[in-house]
């Protein structure tokens, strides 16, 4: 669920980006000019942003025209073109870095995300995102993790409870949380699932006594605990393994039995994939 429209964001994005006009193609290219760009990729990777392009375009001119020769989600390697992009010389010049900004963040986190899920295609095992993504753009971060394979967590506060450990202590220990929260929703009536953050195994119990828990999150195990952990759940309930993961150790905690792995660098320690908008 995205609160905000996506035409929104871009709307955001190319007033911050044009001001009160893109003055360096108003002064060069005359008013009624027309010209033709081409997308290239200039090293392997997965391509995203795709559609995001055309909504840009769209945003900026009704009249510019993608013509697509890959898809969202598809290997690409250098030298190959993604997309034409023809029209007006002034509209296309105006839409160029924002395309590029967003397609080329969106296509580093689709391959970073599509890079972990080929280490533990092994396994049952998927690939969470997080909420560490950069303010304002988390629906095009999530969107990108999701073209790469992998799987979105909640977006936001808003459509899940997931009672964390300072929600634990606050509250005056994890009994005492997960009992407000049920009673919260039985008296506002949302129909919201319930996360649980653990810390140790005894949380895990409480957890489970407790019952009404959709997914219990293993916070900080370390790979013999969480095997541990996996089966004291026995399939109860959805199980997570978050904090510390990394592509060096992801695959021994897929293997523990646990049903998702919760990853922050998908989208906070982006590096994004080159590409370039040129002239044709």
């Amino acid at each position: 669920m995205n609160p905000f429209s996506l035409s929104d964001i871009i709307r955001n994005a190319l007033a911050e980006d044009l001001g009160d006009g893109d003055h360096s193609a108003l002064s060069c290219i005359p008013e009624n000019a027309r010209s033709k760009a081409k997308l290239l990729v200039k090293e392997p990777g997965i391509i995203a942003g795709l559609e995001v392009a055309k909504m840009v375009a769209h945003e900026v001119d009704p009249t510019l025209s993608i013509n697509l020769l890959k898809k969202d989600g598809e290997w690409v390697n250098s030298g190959e073109i993604a997309f034409f992009i023809e029209g007006n010389s002034r509209s296309l010049l105006s839409a160029e870095r924002i395309i590029l900004n967003l397609m080329q963040r969106m296509s580093g986190i689709a391959t970073q995300t599509h890079r972990i899920t080929q280490l533990i295609s092994h396994t049952k095992c998927r690939v969470l995102d997080t909420r560490k993504t950069v303010p304002g753009l988390r629906a095009f971060d999530k969107w990108a993790v999701k073209i790469g394979g992998g799987v979105n967590h909640r977006f936001g506060l808003f459509d899940m409870i997931m009672i964390k450990d300072n929600h634990a202590d606050y509250a005056g220990g994890l009994a005492n949380a997960i009992q407000n929260c049920k009673n919260y929703l039985q008296k506002t009536g949302k129909d919201l699932l319930i996360e649980v953050e653990t810390r140790n195994l005894e949380e895990i119990d409480i957890a489970l006594q407790a019952g009404g828990i959709h997914r219990i999150m293993f916070d900080n195990f370390d790979f013999e605990t969480m095997k541990k952990a996996v089966q004291r759940v026995n399939g109860l309930c959805e199980t997570e393994a978050s904090g510390g993961i990394t592509e060096e150790n992801v695959v021994q905690y897929a293997e523990t039995g646990v049903d998702f792995v919760s990853m922050g660098c998908l989208t906070h320690t982006v590096r994004n994939l080159d590409l370039s908008l040129k002239a044709v």
